[in-house]
């Protein structure tokens, strides 16, 4: 790595995705996440730092262990803090993740919470409600905010 850490933020910007994927087995030593581009290049900026200043201190990790422990969460946001979650929620981003759409002219942002998203200061329990109340009509509020292809196939990842 003799590249600065600032050109290697940068950087991931232009990655294709296969080697934004093969990064992550770089730096993390396992599978990626099936997560969108921007939450993997986030993370991969994240762990680069990390790399070269260091991390969080053993005191700060166990606090946060402690909080979700308390909170019954796993490190994911999941209920249960068991590691295993239903159907819904392994498709969606982790929680506290931001879906920007533009949509006739306007910027709309959600953020995905542990359970259901947030909107505009409202919480929601799915992504075609907030699709609606944007454009009055039903869409598929997975493929609107592009976690899914308007066809109802696999997103490519």
């Amino acid at each position: 790595m003799s590249d600065s850490i600032l050109k290697q933020i940068a950087d991931l910007g232009r990655l294709p995705a296969r080697d934004l994927q093969d990064r992550w087995r770089e730096l993390h030593g396992s599978e990626p996440p099936g997560y969108n581009r921007t939450f993997l290049t986030k993370r991969l900026a994240y762990r680069l730092q990390e790399l070269a200043h260091g991390g969080l201190s053993d005191t700060t990790r166990s606090q946060m262990a402690d909080v979700l422990r308390v909170a019954k969460l796993n490190e994911d946001g999941a209920i249960g803090g068991n590691g295993r979650q239903g159907k819904r929620d392994r498709d969606l981003p982790t929680a506290g993740t931001r879906l920007v759409r533009e949509w006739n002219g306007r910027r709309y942002e959600v953020t995905v919470l542990v359970k259901g998203f947030e909107f505009e200061g409202r919480r929601y329990r799915s992504l075609t409600a907030i699709t609606k109340a944007i454009t009055g009509t039903h869409w598929n509020g997975r493929a609107f905010f592009g976690l899914r292809p308007p066809n109802g196939g696999e997103r490519a990842r």
